[in-house]
């Protein structure tokens, strides 16, 4: 059962990605709604089929994306602040499982300079963007800056992973934090800045790689 869900997944992300590249809206109506879905389905089972529990904040970070994803497909600013507000959520939750899927042993975690010099790119990557974009922001100032500062957050609880899971689990979900930020990143700067050439693939290719390796990662944590 665990293959069909994930052969769904995979057909599902293949149509949203051709109906962005071909302009087919109505398609996306029934393929980006159902990405979130099919990739929860697949996380169940599998966790089941692999006797591991199943965690109810990744289940609640998969569902507030799934709403950020319905919700972003409308057009006005209200259903862009509903969208950016749920996906805010999905991250305070995988923040929260990103601590809960660790080991207590940190004898070989980020520690002291190597921690900061390893955090470091990624705080000044997201300050950097936050700080070209505010000037564009206008009244979407404050959500904004709050998503970027929540998203930074959760990329770093992903790197602070290293050391305490299994190499696999921290290289997928370090991996997918990192893919999430260049999704929204790229969402950033085509919304607020300047069109980005086929703006829509690359976000919703990273972004649907990214929720996968998480998703992933986390199965692979002992």
């Amino acid at each position: 059962m665990r293959t069909v869900f994930l052969i769904a997944f995979g057909m599902a992300s293949v149509i949203e990605l051709l109906a962005h590249l071909l302009n087919l809206p109505d398609v996306r109506l029934i393929s980006k709604p159902s990405l979130l879905l099919l990739l929860t389905a697949w996380y169940v089972v599998t966790a089941r089929h692999e006797n591991q529990p199943i965690s109810k904040m990744v289940l609640a970070a998969l569902i507030f994306s799934w709403g950020g994803d319905v919700l972003l497909m409308g057009d006005s600013d209200l259903y862009f602040m509903l969208g950016l507000g749920s996906f805010l959520l999905a991250h305070v939750f995988y923040i929260f499982v990103f601590r809960q899927f660790c080991n207590e042993d940190q004898t070989n975690s980020l520690q002291g300079l190597k921690r900061i010099r390893f955090a470091f790119p990624i705080v000044l990557f997201g300050t950097g963007l936050m700080i070209i974009l505010y000037p564009t922001l206008g009244n979407l100032a404050v959500p904004v800056l709050l998503y970027a500062g929540v998203l930074t957050l959760m990329v770093l609880n992903a790197l602070f992973r290293f050391g305490r899971t299994t190499s696999s689990s921290f290289a997928y979900v370090f991996g997918g934090g990192i893919l999430f930020m260049i999704s929204d990143s790229v969402l950033a700067i085509n919304k607020f800045l300047e069109p980005v050439n086929h703006a829509g693939i690359w976000i919703m290719l990273t972004y649907i790689v990214a929720q996968f390796l998480i998703v992933k990662g986390l199965l692979k944590h002992d």
